[in-house]
């Protein structure tokens, strides 16, 4: 008796499973579960304001909410700016891309507008950002790299963007990438600028880590991934994934596919000469897609590096 009515319940949920409550899979976020919290009066709210926030997020309405009623859906982008949560999610019901932006993550001492705006981007990266996809979403690596692939290039050369905050230094690195990738100094300037808010949003990553490693552009993640990675990619891989997108010479219209991670993207295959996904957390289908054979050396067999592992579930996540 006992079996069939268990037996029942798994039928019933399987089959009701359009009626169940999304889960915290299905709300992919912009960072791992963690307990930091930044209230609006907190000494610690150092990052941007809420003029700057909403100014963020205005922007990226207003080309964005065209692109969702384009594919007969609603953006909708939740500003809550008197949350303390240091995090960002993503989320569908019905016909609603749903994004949830929280002003702990806003407040946070390492964000600028301009690193503002590449969270918001990643976020919309989980509705808009294809191939490679885990259920409804794409996975965290392919939503930071659409973020500066494609959003951040439509959202800095939009003149309300002229004003955004970003990090006041610049980077050798990234200034000589994008000399090199592009001709063009408007391109070049957003190249850049996409570049630098990737180096914004990962220097809150280290904080959260509480890692001594500081990310840099010249230090890359070597590592290759045996399996694709569709949790969240340790913080060096996931810059060297903000500065890919920016150097991607794909033209912004070049539109991405669900289902095929080649299209609209940079690949080795289709003659590009940079802005590949990193291995560290994309594992091509396509063998010629792979790094020459030396470079496989470091090849890990885990998901996930163990030292990230632990990083991870740590007390600070």
């Amino acid at each position: 008796m006992k079996r069939n009515l268990l037996l029942s319940a798994v039928s019933a949920l399987l089959l009701g499973a359009a009626s169940l409550p999304v889960s915290a899979s299905d709300c992919p976020g912009f960072l791992p579960p963690n307990d930091l919290k930044i209230p609006v009066d907190s000494v610690h709210a150092r990052g941007i304001i809420e003029k700057q926030f909403n100014n963020v997020i205005d922007a990226i309405e207003r080309i964005y909410k065209p692109v969702a009623a384009a594919q007969g859906r609603v953006l909708q982008i939740n500003r809550l700016w008197t949350n303390d949560t240091v995090n960002a999610n993503a989320s569908q019901s019905g016909n609603r891309y749903i994004l949830n932006m929280y002003g702990g993550l806003a407040r946070h001492e390492a964000i600028t507008m301009d690193g503002f705006a590449l969270v918001v981007c990643h976020e919309l990266g989980h509705h808009l950002g294809g191939a490679p996809k885990s259920s409804w979403a794409s996975i965290e690596g392919q939503a930071d790299y659409y973020a500066n692939l494609k959003c951040l290039r439509q959202v800095f050369a939009d003149s309300s963007a002229s004003h955004f905050t970003r990090m006041s230094a610049g980077d050798e690195v990234a200034q000589k990438s994008c000399e090199a990738a592009f001709s063009s100094p408007e391109d070049r300037n957003i190249c850049v600028r996409g570049a630098m808010a990737g180096k914004s949003v990962s220097y809150l990553f280290k904080a959260l880590h509480n890692s001594a490693v500081t990310p840099r552009f010249d230090t890359p993640d070597h590592k290759v991934a045996a399996s694709m990675l569709t949790s969240h990619p340790p913080t060096q891989c996931r810059m060297d994934t903000y500065l890919a997108g920016s150097l991607c010479t794909q033209p912004v219209s070049a539109a991405v596919s669900g289902t095929n991670p080649a299209a609209g993207t940079c690949t080795r295959s289709t003659g590009f000469l940079t802005g590949f996904r990193p291995l560290c957390w994309y594992k091509p289908a396509n063998p010629a897609e792979l790094l020459p054979p030396a470079a496989r050396g470091f090849e890990v067999t885990d998901e996930i590096s163990p030292s990230f592992s632990l990083l991870r579930n740590g007390p600070t996540w």
